[in-house]
């Protein structure tokens, strides 16, 4: 026989190497269960589809004794599966499901949803945080556990929800790298006609964010009026380019670039591009919008222009930065000639000024020495 039982209701078939679960429904009005099966390649996709039917079962039931049954894993996958996919972007389900799949469900699928403790919690962070797990990998581990658990608190299916005893590892500080503006201007120079020169630009200039730079589209340049309206974001999941809107309604904005001569100069010369290349290519020519593309009009995705970035710098004695580290050198400029934090935090497309602020404490602290400064050398001298 080729197909043997591995769990309940989960067999392996030898032959077809393929994986068979039996899903077991009961009619409403009663009687004998109905079953059926469906095959899966991987025990990963098996597990998920059983716990995610076991779940609506118990769900769908509502009886005291079948919502007892019901496990952390089974929630996780109802949550992921009803809750989260209609609502959030497909960066945000694809981020959530890995947390859950490689981690949460591995480590605490098992635990009835009732039975589930804060020292169960916390013992999950304490581990990952031994096998190397960053501070604030751990605390998004947390927080996606929080909100599963929330959602099933609204449902009355717990009680409380027990994450909140958890205590979670200090956040830590990433380490920042980014330019001056001679080193920027370096930068510029060295990369003057590189397919990355335009990047580098519209990132040091503009303080876009990568996934902004790959998503801006002719549409969304005013070349008369010289203004670039940031509207949208491209990013990668599992390897997918996916179109969305930016992160919030506050990274919606306009960024006005006349007088700035060499971006007035490089858009212009990237429209003529596009027009040369449009002519060359013919009916061909994938003309999609993007500004910064590929000859025959395909975008990029984000990872390959940081990856170019990397192997440019290699080849010359600039310093390590990444394309989010010129959004850094964006901010670090403009703070460096007195900017005010408002007019920073507005161009950058943050909520608040708090956000900024939070995001960029390695930068605006120098604020706050060159205020004691002034003050000390002002008591030093005796003047008002």
């Amino acid at each position: 026989m080729s197909r043997k039982s591995i769990r309940p209701n989960i067999a392996y078939d030898t032959q077809r190497r393929c994986f068979y679960v039996t899903f077991r429904t009961r009619p409403r009005e009663g009687g004998p269960a109905k079953r059926k099966t469906k095959c899966y390649p991987t025990m990963e996709l098996a597990i998920q589809a059983l716990d995610s039917h076991n779940a609506k079962r118990v769900l769908s039931d509502g009886g005291r004794k079948s919502l007892e049954e019901l496990t952390l894993g089974q929630w996780l996958r109802y949550w992921l599966e009803e809750v989260v996919q209609p609502s959030r972007t497909a960066s945000t389900i694809h981020g959530y499901t890995t947390i859950v799949r490689n981690h949460l469900a591995p480590a605490l699928g098992h635990i009835r949803l009732r039975e589930l403790t804060a020292g169960q919690i916390q013992g999950y962070l304490n581990a990952r945080s031994a096998e190397g797990l960053c501070a604030n990998t751990v605390r998004k581990h947390l927080g996606v556990l929080h909100c599963a658990l929330e959602c099933a608190k609204r449902r009355d299916l717990v009680e409380r929800n027990v994450s909140e005893q958890a205590v979670p590892p200090a956040s830590s500080q990433p380490k920042h790298h980014y330019y001056d503006s001679e080193t920027m201007n370096k930068l510029f120079t060295i990369l003057a006609g590189t397919s990355m020169e335009p990047v580098v630009k519209l990132a040091g200039y503009l303080g876009l964010r990568r996934s902004e730079i790959c998503a801006l589209k002719w549409c969304n340049v005013d070349r008369e009026n010289k203004i670039i309206t940031i509207a949208e974001a491209r990013t990668a999941v599992n390897g997918r380019p996916v179109d969305k809107c930016t992160k919030n309604n506050s990274s919606i904005r306009r960024l006005g670039y006349q007088g700035l001569a060499d971006l007035e100069e490089l858009m212009e010369r990237l429209w003529d591009k596009r027009l040369r290349d449009m002519a060359r290519w013919g009916a061909n020519y994938q003309d999609q919008g993007f500004v910064i593309c590929r000859t025959d009009g395909h975008p990029y995705q984000p990872d390959y222009l940081s990856n170019r970035l990397q192997y440019l710098l290699r080849q010359t004695e600039l310093p390590y930065v990444t394309l989010h580290g010129l959004r850094h050198s964006f901010t670090s400029i403009a703070h460096s000639r007195n900017v005010p934090l408002f007019s920073i935090s507005k161009a950058l497309g943050h909520s608040s000024t708090n956000t900024t602020t939070q995001i960029y404490m390695h930068l605006f602290d120098e604020t706050n020495l060159n205020v004691v400064q002034e003050v000390g050398r002002a008591i030093d001298s005796g003047e008002e």
